[in-house]
Protein backbone atom coordinates (compact mmCIF):
# COMPACT_ATOMS: atom_id res chain seq x y z
CA UNK A 1 0.00 0.00 0.00
CA UNK A 2 1.39 3.40 -1.05
CA UNK A 3 0.00 6.23 1.07
CA UNK A 4 0.59 9.99 0.91
CA UNK A 5 -0.38 11.81 4.11
CA UNK A 6 -1.15 15.51 3.62
CA UNK A 7 0.23 17.36 6.63
CA UNK A 8 -0.51 21.06 6.31
CA UNK A 9 -2.35 23.66 8.29
CA UNK A 10 -1.37 26.34 10.75
CA UNK A 11 -2.05 26.96 14.39
CA UNK A 12 -5.08 29.20 14.43
CA UNK A 13 -7.90 26.96 15.68
CA UNK A 14 -6.01 25.17 18.48
CA UNK A 15 -4.04 28.10 19.77
CA UNK A 16 -2.09 28.46 22.05
CA UNK A 17 -0.79 24.87 21.85
CA UNK A 18 -0.45 25.08 18.08
CA UNK A 19 1.32 27.75 16.08
CA UNK A 20 2.76 28.28 12.61
CA UNK A 21 5.41 25.61 13.30
CA UNK A 22 3.56 23.17 15.55
CA UNK A 23 0.24 22.41 13.86
CA UNK A 24 -2.54 20.49 15.61
CA UNK A 25 -1.28 17.11 14.37
CA UNK A 26 1.87 17.41 16.51
CA UNK A 27 0.18 18.13 19.86
CA UNK A 28 0.41 15.09 22.15
CA UNK A 29 -3.10 14.70 23.58
CA UNK A 30 -3.77 11.02 22.78
CA UNK A 31 -2.33 7.83 24.26
CA UNK A 32 -0.98 4.69 22.63
CA UNK A 33 -1.48 1.12 23.84
CA UNK A 34 1.33 1.55 26.39
CA UNK A 35 -0.38 4.59 27.92
CA UNK A 36 2.20 7.04 26.54
CA UNK A 37 1.10 10.36 25.13
CA UNK A 38 1.21 10.58 21.35
CA UNK A 39 0.26 13.14 18.71
CA UNK A 40 -2.18 12.80 15.83
CA UNK A 41 0.59 12.16 13.31
CA UNK A 42 2.09 9.46 15.55
CA UNK A 43 -1.33 7.87 16.04
CA UNK A 44 -2.11 7.85 12.30
CA UNK A 45 1.33 6.47 11.38
CA UNK A 46 0.98 3.72 14.00
CA UNK A 47 -2.53 2.81 12.82
CA UNK A 48 -1.45 2.50 9.18
CA UNK A 49 1.47 0.26 10.13
CA UNK A 50 -0.88 -1.86 12.29
CA UNK A 51 -3.17 -2.45 9.31
CA UNK A 52 -0.30 -2.92 6.84
CA UNK A 53 3.20 -3.20 8.32
CA UNK A 54 4.70 -2.97 4.82
CA UNK A 55 2.85 0.21 3.86
CA UNK A 56 4.98 2.83 2.09
CA UNK A 57 4.09 6.11 3.79
CA UNK A 58 5.21 9.51 2.49
CA UNK A 59 4.26 12.71 4.30
CA UNK A 60 3.70 15.78 2.11
CA UNK A 61 4.33 18.85 4.20
CA UNK A 62 5.79 22.35 4.41
CA UNK A 63 9.36 23.21 5.40
CA UNK A 64 8.29 24.39 8.84
CA UNK A 65 6.92 20.96 9.81
CA UNK A 66 9.82 18.75 8.71
CA UNK A 67 11.72 18.95 11.99
CA UNK A 68 8.64 18.05 14.05
CA UNK A 69 7.88 15.09 11.76
CA UNK A 70 11.41 13.71 12.15
CA UNK A 71 11.29 14.37 15.89
CA UNK A 72 8.09 12.37 16.32
CA UNK A 73 8.48 9.66 13.65
CA UNK A 74 12.24 9.30 13.28
CA UNK A 75 14.79 10.25 10.67
CA UNK A 76 13.87 7.45 8.25
CA UNK A 77 10.30 8.56 7.53
CA UNK A 78 9.75 9.58 3.90
CA UNK A 79 8.97 13.31 3.59
CA UNK A 80 8.09 15.31 0.46
CA UNK A 81 8.67 18.98 1.25
CA UNK A 82 6.71 21.80 -0.36
CA UNK A 83 8.97 24.84 -0.93
CA UNK A 84 5.92 26.99 -0.21
CA UNK A 85 2.21 26.35 0.37
CA UNK A 86 0.20 26.01 -2.82
CA UNK A 87 -2.96 24.08 -1.72
CA UNK A 88 -3.66 20.39 -2.25
CA UNK A 89 -3.40 19.94 -6.04
CA UNK A 90 0.20 21.15 -6.37
CA UNK A 91 1.06 19.29 -3.15
CA UNK A 92 -0.32 16.00 -4.51
CA UNK A 93 1.33 16.57 -7.89
CA UNK A 94 4.68 17.17 -6.18
CA UNK A 95 4.22 14.09 -3.97
CA UNK A 96 3.33 11.93 -6.98
CA UNK A 97 6.46 13.08 -8.81
CA UNK A 98 8.49 12.43 -5.67
CA UNK A 99 7.14 8.88 -5.41
CA UNK A 100 7.96 8.13 -9.04
CA UNK A 101 11.21 10.02 -9.62
CA UNK A 102 12.83 9.82 -6.17
CA UNK A 103 11.42 6.63 -4.62
CA UNK A 104 11.04 4.62 -7.80
CA UNK A 105 7.33 3.78 -7.43
CA UNK A 106 6.07 2.40 -10.75
CA UNK A 107 3.46 4.30 -12.75
CA UNK A 108 0.99 1.39 -12.65
CA UNK A 109 0.97 1.19 -8.83
CA UNK A 110 -1.96 2.56 -6.82
CA UNK A 111 -1.58 5.48 -4.42
CA UNK A 112 -3.98 6.66 -1.73
CA UNK A 113 -3.87 10.28 -0.52
CA UNK A 114 -5.21 10.91 3.02
CA UNK A 115 -5.36 13.83 5.44
CA UNK A 116 -3.13 13.35 8.47
CA UNK A 117 -5.60 14.52 11.08
CA UNK A 118 -8.85 12.49 11.29
CA UNK A 119 -9.59 10.73 14.58
CA UNK A 120 -10.58 7.21 13.51
CA UNK A 121 -10.23 3.56 14.45
CA UNK A 122 -8.25 1.00 12.45
CA UNK A 123 -11.26 0.17 10.26
CA UNK A 124 -10.68 3.51 8.50
CA UNK A 125 -7.25 2.40 7.30
CA UNK A 126 -8.63 -0.99 6.36
CA UNK A 127 -10.99 0.96 4.07
CA UNK A 128 -8.01 2.97 2.81
CA UNK A 129 -6.22 -0.27 1.94
CA UNK A 130 -9.37 -1.47 0.15
CA UNK A 131 -9.43 1.78 -1.85
CA UNK A 132 -5.87 1.07 -2.95
CA UNK A 133 -6.86 -2.40 -4.13
CA UNK A 134 -9.84 -0.97 -6.01
CA UNK A 135 -7.71 1.73 -7.64
CA UNK A 136 -5.14 -0.87 -8.70
CA UNK A 137 -7.79 -2.59 -10.86
CA UNK A 138 -8.04 0.59 -12.92
CA UNK A 139 -11.79 0.39 -13.57
CA UNK A 140 -12.19 4.08 -12.66
CA UNK A 141 -9.69 6.91 -12.66
CA UNK A 142 -10.41 8.01 -9.09
CA UNK A 143 -11.87 6.27 -6.05
CA UNK A 144 -13.04 8.47 -3.17
CA UNK A 145 -13.94 7.71 0.43
CA UNK A 146 -17.44 8.82 1.41
CA UNK A 147 -18.06 8.96 5.15
CA UNK A 148 -21.59 8.07 6.21
CA UNK A 149 -22.89 11.18 8.03
CA UNK A 150 -23.86 10.97 11.68
CA UNK A 151 -25.62 14.35 11.68
CA UNK A 152 -26.50 17.08 9.15
CA UNK A 153 -23.27 19.08 9.10
CA UNK A 154 -22.80 22.48 7.50
CA UNK A 155 -18.99 22.14 7.70
CA UNK A 156 -18.38 19.41 5.11
CA UNK A 157 -18.83 19.00 1.39
CA UNK A 158 -21.06 16.14 0.24
CA UNK A 159 -20.69 13.39 -2.34
CA UNK A 160 -23.90 12.29 -4.06
CA UNK A 161 -23.54 8.62 -5.11
CA UNK A 162 -25.63 7.08 -7.87
CA UNK A 163 -26.60 4.15 -5.63
CA UNK A 164 -26.50 3.10 -2.00
CA UNK A 165 -24.12 0.23 -2.72
CA UNK A 166 -20.82 0.06 -0.82
CA UNK A 167 -19.03 1.04 -4.04
CA UNK A 168 -20.93 3.40 -6.32
CA UNK A 169 -20.34 5.75 -9.21
CA UNK A 170 -20.51 9.43 -8.25
CA UNK A 171 -23.47 11.47 -9.44
CA UNK A 172 -22.30 14.91 -8.30
CA UNK A 173 -20.62 16.97 -5.58
CA UNK A 174 -22.23 19.53 -3.31
CA UNK A 175 -20.61 22.44 -1.51
CA UNK A 176 -21.05 22.98 2.23
CA UNK A 177 -24.84 23.36 2.61
CA UNK A 178 -27.08 25.03 5.13
CA UNK A 179 -28.69 22.84 7.78
CA UNK A 180 -31.95 22.07 5.96
CA UNK A 181 -30.17 21.26 2.72
CA UNK A 182 -27.78 18.96 4.60
CA UNK A 183 -30.76 17.07 6.01
CA UNK A 184 -32.11 16.58 2.50
CA UNK A 185 -28.75 15.37 1.20
CA UNK A 186 -28.51 12.79 3.98
CA UNK A 187 -32.07 11.57 3.39
CA UNK A 188 -31.07 10.96 -0.23
CA UNK A 189 -28.00 8.90 0.77
CA UNK A 190 -25.31 11.56 0.47
CA UNK A 191 -21.89 11.08 2.06
CA UNK A 192 -19.40 13.43 3.65
CA UNK A 193 -16.35 14.04 1.48
CA UNK A 194 -13.55 12.66 3.64
CA UNK A 195 -10.75 14.08 1.49
CA UNK A 196 -9.32 10.63 0.65
CA UNK A 197 -8.38 9.91 -2.99
CA UNK A 198 -7.08 6.71 -4.62
CA UNK A 199 -5.73 6.39 -8.17
CA UNK A 200 -2.98 4.84 -10.20
CA UNK A 201 0.19 6.89 -10.04
CA UNK A 202 0.15 7.23 -13.84
CA UNK A 203 -3.22 8.99 -13.70
CA UNK A 204 -2.13 11.78 -11.39
CA UNK A 205 1.26 12.17 -13.09
CA UNK A 206 -0.42 12.60 -16.48
CA UNK A 207 -2.95 15.00 -14.96
CA UNK A 208 -0.19 17.02 -13.32
CA UNK A 209 1.76 17.30 -16.58
CA UNK A 210 -1.38 18.43 -18.41
CA UNK A 211 -1.98 21.25 -15.93
CA UNK A 212 1.56 22.20 -14.86
CA UNK A 213 4.58 22.77 -17.13
CA UNK A 214 7.41 20.66 -15.65
CA UNK A 215 9.67 17.76 -16.60
CA UNK A 216 10.28 15.81 -13.39
CA UNK A 217 10.20 16.08 -9.58
CA UNK A 218 13.24 18.31 -9.24
CA UNK A 219 12.02 20.64 -11.97
CA UNK A 220 8.59 20.89 -10.33
CA UNK A 221 10.22 21.54 -6.95
CA UNK A 222 12.32 24.38 -8.38
CA UNK A 223 9.30 25.92 -10.13
CA UNK A 224 6.79 25.27 -7.37
CA UNK A 225 6.19 28.92 -6.58
CA UNK A 226 4.80 29.34 -10.11
CA UNK A 227 1.97 26.84 -9.42
CA UNK A 228 -1.53 28.21 -8.96
CA UNK A 229 -3.07 27.79 -5.53
CA UNK A 230 -5.90 25.34 -6.19
CA UNK A 231 -7.39 22.38 -4.36
CA UNK A 232 -7.30 18.84 -5.72
CA UNK A 233 -11.11 18.78 -5.57
CA UNK A 234 -11.48 21.81 -7.86
CA UNK A 235 -8.58 21.01 -10.20
CA UNK A 236 -9.26 17.30 -10.67
CA UNK A 237 -12.03 15.53 -8.77
CA UNK A 238 -15.03 17.65 -9.70
CA UNK A 239 -14.07 17.57 -13.41
CA UNK A 240 -13.51 13.80 -13.54
CA UNK A 241 -16.28 11.62 -15.02
CA UNK A 242 -14.63 8.24 -14.34
CA UNK A 243 -15.01 8.39 -10.58
CA UNK A 244 -16.49 6.22 -7.82
CA UNK A 245 -16.96 6.38 -4.07
CA UNK A 246 -16.45 3.75 -1.36
CA UNK A 247 -18.75 4.08 1.65
CA UNK A 248 -17.11 4.16 5.08
CA UNK A 249 -19.47 3.58 7.99
CA UNK A 250 -16.96 3.53 10.86
CA UNK A 251 -16.12 6.20 13.39
CA UNK A 252 -14.70 9.44 11.98
CA UNK A 253 -14.09 12.78 13.66
CA UNK A 254 -12.53 15.93 12.30
CA UNK A 255 -10.63 17.30 15.31
CA UNK A 256 -9.82 20.71 13.89
CA UNK A 257 -11.09 22.70 16.87
CA UNK A 258 -10.83 22.53 20.65
CA UNK A 259 -14.51 21.67 20.82
CA UNK A 260 -13.96 18.47 18.81
CA UNK A 261 -10.57 17.69 20.34
CA UNK A 262 -12.08 17.73 23.82
CA UNK A 263 -14.29 14.79 22.81
CA UNK A 264 -11.38 12.49 21.98
CA UNK A 265 -8.29 13.61 23.96
CA UNK A 266 -7.04 10.96 26.38
CA UNK A 267 -7.39 12.92 29.63
CA UNK A 268 -9.58 15.81 30.72
CA UNK A 269 -6.55 17.31 32.45
CA UNK A 270 -2.98 17.28 31.15
CA UNK A 271 -0.28 19.13 33.02
CA UNK A 272 -0.37 20.95 36.35
CA UNK A 273 -4.05 21.68 37.04
CA UNK A 274 -6.65 21.17 39.75
CA UNK A 275 -10.42 21.41 39.32
CA UNK A 276 -12.96 21.63 42.12
CA UNK A 277 -16.08 19.48 42.48
CA UNK A 278 -18.31 22.11 40.85
CA UNK A 279 -16.32 22.06 37.60
CA UNK A 280 -17.97 19.90 34.92
CA UNK A 281 -17.29 18.96 31.29
CA UNK A 282 -14.12 21.06 31.26
CA UNK A 283 -10.76 20.22 29.70
CA UNK A 284 -7.46 21.70 30.84
CA UNK A 285 -4.13 21.41 29.00
CA UNK A 286 -1.24 23.16 30.72
CA UNK A 287 2.26 23.21 29.22
CA UNK A 288 3.52 25.80 31.68
CA UNK A 289 5.47 24.88 34.79
CA UNK A 290 3.00 26.68 37.05
CA UNK A 291 -0.32 25.31 38.37
CA UNK A 292 -3.77 26.22 37.11
CA UNK A 293 -6.75 26.16 39.51
CA UNK A 294 -10.21 25.87 37.94
CA UNK A 295 -13.39 26.41 39.99
CA UNK A 296 -17.02 26.36 38.89
CA UNK A 297 -16.23 26.07 35.18
CA UNK A 298 -18.79 24.34 32.96
CA UNK A 299 -18.29 23.21 29.36
CA UNK A 300 -14.99 25.05 29.07
CA UNK A 301 -11.59 24.51 27.51
CA UNK A 302 -8.53 26.01 29.17
CA UNK A 303 -5.15 25.75 27.44
CA UNK A 304 -1.87 27.36 28.43
CA UNK A 305 1.53 27.41 26.75
CA UNK A 306 4.43 29.79 26.25
CA UNK A 307 2.48 31.30 23.34
CA UNK A 308 -0.50 32.35 25.44
CA UNK A 309 -3.54 31.28 27.49
CA UNK A 310 -7.01 30.36 26.20
CA UNK A 311 -10.12 30.36 28.40
CA UNK A 312 -13.20 29.63 26.30
CA UNK A 313 -16.62 28.05 26.19
CA UNK A 314 -16.19 24.87 24.12
CA UNK A 315 -18.80 25.85 21.56
CA UNK A 316 -17.39 29.38 21.22
CA UNK A 317 -13.83 28.06 20.82
CA UNK A 318 -14.72 27.00 17.27
CA UNK A 319 -14.87 30.68 16.29
CA UNK A 320 -11.49 31.78 17.69
CA UNK A 321 -9.49 32.06 14.43
CA UNK A 322 -10.09 35.79 13.67
CA UNK A 323 -9.19 36.70 17.24
CA UNK A 324 -6.01 34.62 17.23
CA UNK A 325 -4.97 36.34 13.99
CA UNK A 326 -4.95 39.62 15.92
CA UNK A 327 -2.36 38.21 18.35
CA UNK A 328 1.09 38.97 17.00
CA UNK A 329 3.83 37.04 18.76
CA UNK A 330 6.89 35.03 17.86
CA UNK A 331 6.71 31.25 18.20
CA UNK A 332 7.89 30.33 21.70
CA UNK A 333 7.97 26.55 21.38
CA UNK A 334 8.98 24.26 18.53
CA UNK A 335 10.01 20.66 18.05
CA UNK A 336 13.19 20.12 16.06
CA UNK A 337 14.58 16.93 14.55
CA UNK A 338 17.09 16.85 17.44
CA UNK A 339 14.70 17.77 20.28
CA UNK A 340 12.85 20.97 21.19
CA UNK A 341 13.30 24.55 22.28
CA UNK A 342 11.22 26.85 24.49
CA UNK A 343 11.64 30.61 24.78
CA UNK A 344 11.82 31.38 28.51
CA UNK A 345 12.42 35.12 28.53
CA UNK A 346 13.14 37.93 26.08
CA UNK A 347 14.06 41.57 26.32
CA UNK A 348 16.07 44.29 24.63
CA UNK A 349 19.35 42.74 23.57
CA UNK A 350 18.75 39.21 24.88
CA UNK A 351 16.72 36.02 24.47
CA UNK A 352 16.81 33.06 26.85
CA UNK A 353 15.90 29.65 25.44
CA UNK A 354 15.62 26.23 27.09
CA UNK A 355 16.97 23.59 24.71
CA UNK A 356 16.33 19.85 25.13
CA UNK A 357 18.33 17.48 22.91
CA UNK A 358 17.33 13.84 22.56
CA UNK A 359 20.03 11.21 23.23
CA UNK A 360 22.35 10.71 20.26
CA UNK A 361 21.20 13.90 18.51
CA UNK A 362 22.92 17.19 17.76
CA UNK A 363 22.26 20.65 16.45
CA UNK A 364 23.56 21.63 13.02
CA UNK A 365 27.10 23.01 12.94
CA UNK A 366 26.43 26.72 12.52
CA UNK A 367 27.37 30.30 13.32
CA UNK A 368 25.63 33.63 13.89
CA UNK A 369 26.81 36.96 12.52
CA UNK A 370 25.03 39.36 14.85
CA UNK A 371 24.83 37.64 18.22
CA UNK A 372 26.90 35.92 20.90
CA UNK A 373 25.60 32.82 22.67
CA UNK A 374 26.19 31.26 26.07
CA UNK A 375 25.24 27.67 26.87
CA UNK A 376 24.73 26.56 30.47
CA UNK A 377 24.32 22.79 30.81
CA UNK A 378 21.50 22.02 33.27
CA UNK A 379 21.07 18.26 32.86
CA UNK A 380 22.68 15.35 31.03
CA UNK A 381 25.99 14.69 29.32
CA UNK A 382 27.37 15.46 25.87
CA UNK A 383 30.02 17.42 24.05
CA UNK A 384 30.40 20.69 22.20
CA UNK A 385 32.40 21.41 19.04
CA UNK A 386 33.53 25.03 18.87
CA UNK A 387 35.49 26.00 15.76
CA UNK A 388 36.55 22.37 15.39
CA UNK A 389 37.59 21.87 19.04
CA UNK A 390 35.71 19.22 21.06
CA UNK A 391 34.86 19.57 24.75
CA UNK A 392 32.93 17.19 27.02
CA UNK A 393 30.15 18.95 28.95
CA UNK A 394 28.31 18.04 32.14
CA UNK A 395 25.74 19.80 34.39
CA UNK A 396 27.05 23.18 35.52
CA UNK A 397 29.41 23.70 32.58
CA UNK A 398 29.22 27.04 30.75
CA UNK A 399 30.30 27.46 27.11
CA UNK A 400 30.58 30.84 25.35
CA UNK A 401 30.42 31.39 21.56
CA UNK A 402 31.22 34.81 20.10
CA UNK A 403 29.52 36.02 16.92
CA UNK A 404 30.99 34.28 13.87
CA UNK A 405 32.08 31.26 15.88
CA UNK A 406 31.10 27.84 14.43
CA UNK A 407 29.45 25.64 17.05
CA UNK A 408 27.26 22.65 17.82
CA UNK A 409 26.32 20.53 20.80
CA UNK A 410 25.88 16.75 20.80
CA UNK A 411 23.83 14.80 23.36
CA UNK A 412 25.07 11.50 24.79
CA UNK A 413 22.09 11.37 27.15
CA UNK A 414 19.04 13.64 27.14
CA UNK A 415 20.64 17.04 27.43
CA UNK A 416 18.99 20.19 28.80
CA UNK A 417 20.74 23.47 28.11
CA UNK A 418 19.90 27.10 28.87
CA UNK A 419 20.91 29.15 25.83
CA UNK A 420 21.37 32.89 26.26
CA UNK A 421 21.38 34.82 22.98
CA UNK A 422 22.97 38.27 23.28
CA UNK A 423 22.93 41.00 20.63
CA UNK A 424 21.09 43.96 19.15
CA UNK A 425 19.73 41.98 16.20
CA UNK A 426 18.46 38.55 17.29
CA UNK A 427 16.58 36.85 14.45
CA UNK A 428 16.00 33.26 13.30
CA UNK A 429 17.44 34.19 9.89
CA UNK A 430 20.85 34.97 11.42
CA UNK A 431 22.23 31.46 10.97
CA UNK A 432 24.82 29.98 8.61
CA UNK A 433 25.22 26.19 8.46
CA UNK A 434 28.39 24.22 7.77
CA UNK A 435 29.26 20.59 7.03
CA UNK A 436 30.71 18.76 10.02
CA UNK A 437 32.44 15.39 9.68
CA UNK A 438 32.18 13.47 12.94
Amino acid sequence: MNIVLLSGGSGKRMWPLSNDIRSKQFIKLFKNDEGEYESMVQRVYRQIKTVDKDANITIATSKTQVSAIHNQLGENVSVCVEPTRRDTFPAIALAASYLHDELGIARDEAVVVCPVDPYVDNSYYEAVAKMGDIAAKGEKNITLMGVEPTYPSEKYGYIIPKSKDELSDVSEFKEKPDLETAKKYIADGALWNGGVFAFKLSYILDKAHSLIDFTDYRDLYNRYTECDKISFDYAVVEKETSIQVLRYAGGWKDVGTWNMMAEVMADEIKGKAITDETTTDTNVVNELDIPILVMGAKNMVIAASGDGILIADKEQSSYMKPYVEKISTDVRFAEKSWGSYSVMDAGEGYLNVKVVLNPGNRMSYHSHEFRDEVWTVLKGKGKTIIDGMEQVVNPGDVVTMAAGCKHTIIADTELTVLEAQLGDDITVSDKKKYVLDI
